[in-house]
């Protein structure tokens, strides 16, 4: 649900940028505290991830077809605050280099498809691991719900700015129907694949996953027919070698990352996507405007020059995961060591001492 420019005026986008940078900026701060030598590098392969599954276009209806968003994804393993940051470097980077998104639209995007959906799905995700058993499934269960909520969530989100600031006279309540409709569908796959991942890191690495630490209760695991305590996932500063090395699982993330953008991508839908085909039945498409990095020599998911499809779709997906989870880690390495500068490790202890 990439907005392009020109469905939305400039006053709101102005004002949706401000928010966005607002928004980035207390994420900026949060994620210190969710970050650490382990998650930093973790946050950047989420980043990466979540590049590349967006590119697998699923089918939802006749005609249409959907995308992960990656907010719920994103804030269940790395942290609401952190995931913020995710998602706001791939919508940048998409909108840079791809032309995927608008430019004088980043700030839309970033409210709709990072705010909105990190914090509708961790707030539903939380709530929900409170009130159900401990458990792997139940927390795989939470993970499904949380991230089917959030993504019509983000659907009402850009129906209200386009009340706002939509740039064409079309009845409200029509586009809020098809925008919701189909984005509940989407929701589905967006819920499914959440699922799956989360699902799969807890049943490897459970201390990874940020969404389950903290929780009152330890979280059961089943093992040969017996629920036993997962190990406890904690953010509290340990001793090196009483820590399990990240390296093979980053190595196989990245790794399934790259598969997914540059061979399974080519095999993804070629509909229009939700808001696509919501613009078109509705005519507010009309209004669209060029976008302003349509001359990048990657836009549109492709290699300029490389005639073959299938290898000019392959080689922008790998060079997206890669610059992605380079920028992504910097990121998250940056606002990890600040949590560790003399300053604030001094104003801290000043702070405990008080």
């Amino acid at each position: 649900m990439h907005v392009p420019d020109g469905f939305i005026d400039a006053p709101v986008s102005v004002a949706a940028g401000v928010f966005a940078v607002g928004a980035v900026a207390v994420s900026l701060r949060g994620a210190r505290r969710e970050l650490d030598e382990r998650t930093a590098p973790l946050a950047g392969l989420v980043a990466a991830f979540i590049f590349a599954v967006q590119m697998l276009n699923f089918p939802v209806a006749a005609g249409t077809s959907g995308h992960l968003m990656g907010g719920a994804l994103a804030a269940i393993l790395v942290g609401p605050y952190t995931a913020v940051l995710c998602l706001s470097v791939v919508l940048l980077l998409q909108g840079i280099f791809f032309a995927d998104g608008g430019l004088t639209a980043l700030g839309v995007n970033i409210t709709v498809m990072g705010v909105v959906t990190v914090v509708v799905a961790y707030g539903v995700f939380r709530l929900l691991t409170g009130l159900l058993p401990r458990t792997r499934r139940s927390a795989t269960a939470s993970a499904f719900v949380a991230a089917l909520v959030s993504v019509p969530a983000s659907a009402a989100a850009f129906t209200l700015l386009y009340w706002i600031g939509g740039t064409t006279d079309i009845p409200i309540g029509k586009v809020f129907t098809a925008m919701v409709g189909v984005h509940v569908l989407i929701g589905i796959g967006e819920a499914v694949i959440t699922a799956l991942t989360v699902g799969a890191v807890l049943a490897v690495r459970p201390d990874l996953v940020h969404g389950v630490s903290g929780i009152a209760a330890p979280l059961k695991l089943r093992v040969d027919g017996e629920l036993v305590d997962a190990p406890a996932a904690t953010r509290d500063p340990e001793p090196a070698p009483a820590r399990r090395s990240t390296r093979g699982f980053w190595i196989t993330g990245l790794v399934s990352a790259f598969l997914l953008a540059g061979f399974v991508s080519f095999y993804a839908s070629a509909n229009p996507d939700g808001l696509e085909r919501v613009a078109s039945d509705q005519g507010f498409d009309e209004k669209v405007e060029e976008h302003g990095a349509a001359d990048s020599p990657l836009a549109d998911y492709g290699v300029g020059d490389i005639e073959n499809a299938r290898l000019s779709g392959g080689l922008a997906g790998v060079i997206g995961v890669s610059a992605t989870v380079v920028v992504g880690t910097g990121v998250f390495w940056v606002v990890r060591r600040r949590k560790e500068e003399p300053g604030q490790a001094h104003h801290d202890r000043d702070h405990e001492n008080a």
